[in-house]
């Protein structure tokens, strides 16, 4: 998310907004957790690591990625489906399947459904993504988006929105325990159980598109970070919460620049 600079000015004005903006809380283990800055420039970089525009406070890179120095980092992790050709690297019961015994995938990116639906697969695959958090950890990040909390709607009605709640709170607790903070991704639906759970802000795909940004606000202020992938989309936020909440555009595949399709586009 980075265009160089506009200026030594416009680089200090942007850490100044960064530091005063950030919030510190505590979470009930007792640990510290920093929250991204609200209303921030951010750059979402999960289809690949690039030098970040200039201005940009917050970055979201994947798990596999490094973290962008001085910025605040969030490491994206595919916490409730299985990244295309990785099943091969997870238990096999711990796949989700139907009736027939055939996996259950998500049509729309060819991934495999993850089966928490008992205690116990839940803590089997928390002790495997809670991996994935601590080399998150490791690397410097700050917090934590774990994708896919609404995989229970594309399982056949099979995984409740029971089971995701307690997945989740595995993941939260554990993010917290390594003083991560941790985001609920989409699914506004649940946005009224992020206490319960220990969920600290919000990542919204298309909330301006689907009219859904207000519902993220009232569950967590203005700490909201907005993604969409349409012109439409972004004017809607824009023009809605453009002075409080963090917005960017980005192409669907979240391509890098110089790949065809590129977008990244803010208020």
């Amino acid at each position: 998310m980075s265009r160089l600079s506009r200026r030594l000015l416009a680089g200090m004005a942007a850490t100044a907004l960064a530091v005063t903006a950030t919030v510190l809380i505590r979470t009930s283990a007792d640990a510290a957790v920093t929250l991204p800055p609200t209303h921030a420039k951010f750059d979402y970089q999960i289809g690949g690591a690039y030098t970040p525009p200039a201005g940009v406070q917050v970055v979201t890179r994947d798990r596999t990625a490094a973290p962008a120095a001085g910025l605040y980092n969030i490491c994206y992790v595919n916490a409730f489906q299985v990244q295309p050709g990785e099943q091969g690297q997870w238990d096999a019961d711990l796949l989700l399947r139907d009736a027939k015994g055939k996996l259950v995938i998500d049509q729309d990116w060819g991934e495999p459904l993850l089966d928490f639906r008992t205690a116990d697969k839940r803590s089997r695959i928390a002790a495997k993504v809670n991996g994935w958090i601590d080399g998150c950890a490791a690397k410097g990040y700050k917090a934590i988006e774990p994708d896919n909390y609404d995989s229970y709607t594309r399982s056949k009605k099979l995984l409740t929105a029971g089971n995701a709640k307690a997945y989740l709170t595995l993941l939260a607790t554990h993010a917290h325990s390594k003083n991560l903070a941790i985001a609920q991704k989409n699914t506004v639906e649940l946005a009224g159980s992020r206490q319960a759970i220990g969920l600290d802000f919000a990542v919204a795909e298309e909330c301006g598109q689907y009219d859904e940004c207000g519902d993220y606000v009232d569950a967590f202020g203005n700490n909201v970070i907005v993604i969409e992938y349409t012109n439409s989309g972004r004017s809607t936020a824009c023009s809605q919460y453009g002075g409080t909440l963090t917005i960017v555009q980005r192409d669907v595949d979240v391509s890098t620049p110089g790949e065809p399709g590129y977008v990244r586009k803010t208020c």
